[in-house]
């Protein structure tokens, strides 16, 4: 399969001086997400963890329900990218192209932008229910042990991780990728790949929390999405409505709990755990 990184020559200016060399950078692949021969989605992502990139979409974006559903994975270079052929399960496969029937409906309504707009907005899977529960420390080692396994990003300061960290295991997987939601997908799959429960951990991002964010989290099932960068106002309504734990910010010791505060334990509560 394709490299994720490539050494490009530069041009350097730095203390006031030029100067030549060469820095190594990632790799951005067209990669194609397709079922039946048909395209579903084409993104631009990092060549790696390919297999979980397609459970992972396949999952998150609601086109299957759980791992059994998918019959198989076929990776096939193109001259523009990499196409992944994602088999189904023949009933999943015959939903999945109903839903194409309508998308491909009839226009010029006024109204035709509305279906893609409320499925942009779809509320969250209900995460009230899942069990993980963190202390500060918990919060904080995650956030270090995100940052300290990103061999991608060391070598080009250019990815984005998605983690899963378990209280009492630390962090149990990483993925990396170009996009974030990328990212997070390639890390769902693994998961499910792997027979992980998402209600026993905490989604970790090293990136801004947006609504999309908040939702495939919830469809991995996990209760608590904890992110270096800040929330968008909607990612906050959205995850408060799920039953999801936010927490942004996350730098150092320190961190912001914007919804679902229960779920960390802090001061005397984490003390006596």
């Amino acid at each position: 399969m394709a490299d994720t990184t490539r050494r490009v020559p530069e041009t350097i200016f730095r203390n006031h001086v030029l100067s030549t060399g060469h820095r190594v950078v990632a790799e951005e692949f067209a990669i194609a997400l397709s079922y039946g021969g048909s395209t579903e989605a084409v993104m631009m992502a990092t060549p790696a963890d390919l297999e979980d990139f397609a459970v992972g979409f396949s999952l998150s974006e609601g086109i299957v329900e759980n791992l059994g559903e998918v019959t198989g994975i076929d990776m096939l270079e193109t001259p523009g990218g990499i196409d992944l052929q994602i088999g189904l399960k023949d009933d999943v496969d015959r939903a999945l192209r109903a839903r194409r029937r309508v998308r491909a409906g009839p226009v010029g309504c006024g109204l035709c932008g509305v279906e893609s707009i409320e499925e942009a907005l779809k509320p969250a899977a209900d995460v009230s229910k899942a069990s993980a529960r963190l202390t500060a420390h918990d919060i904080s080692d995650a956030m270090r042990a995100l940052s300290a396994n990103q061999p991608l990003n060391s070598e080009t300061r250019a990815v984005h991780a998605a983690g899963f960290y378990v209280a009492g295991r630390g962090m149990v997987a990483i993925r990396e990728d170009v996009g974030r939601h990328n990212a997070l997908d390639k890390l769902i799959g693994h998961l499910a790949r792997q027979g992980f429960s998402g209600a026993d951990g905490a989604v970790v991002m090293t990136s801004r929390i947006s609504v999309e964010l908040i939702q495939k989290t919830a469809k991995l099932g996990a209760g608590v999405l904890i992110g270096i960068s800040a929330p968008t106002a909607l990612g906050i309504d959205m995850a408060g409505r799920a039953g999801m734990t936010l927490v942004a910010l996350a730098r150092g010791e320190d961190f912001e709990i914007f919804t679902g505060p229960g779920r960390i334990k802090l001061g005397a509560e984490a003390d006596a755990a």
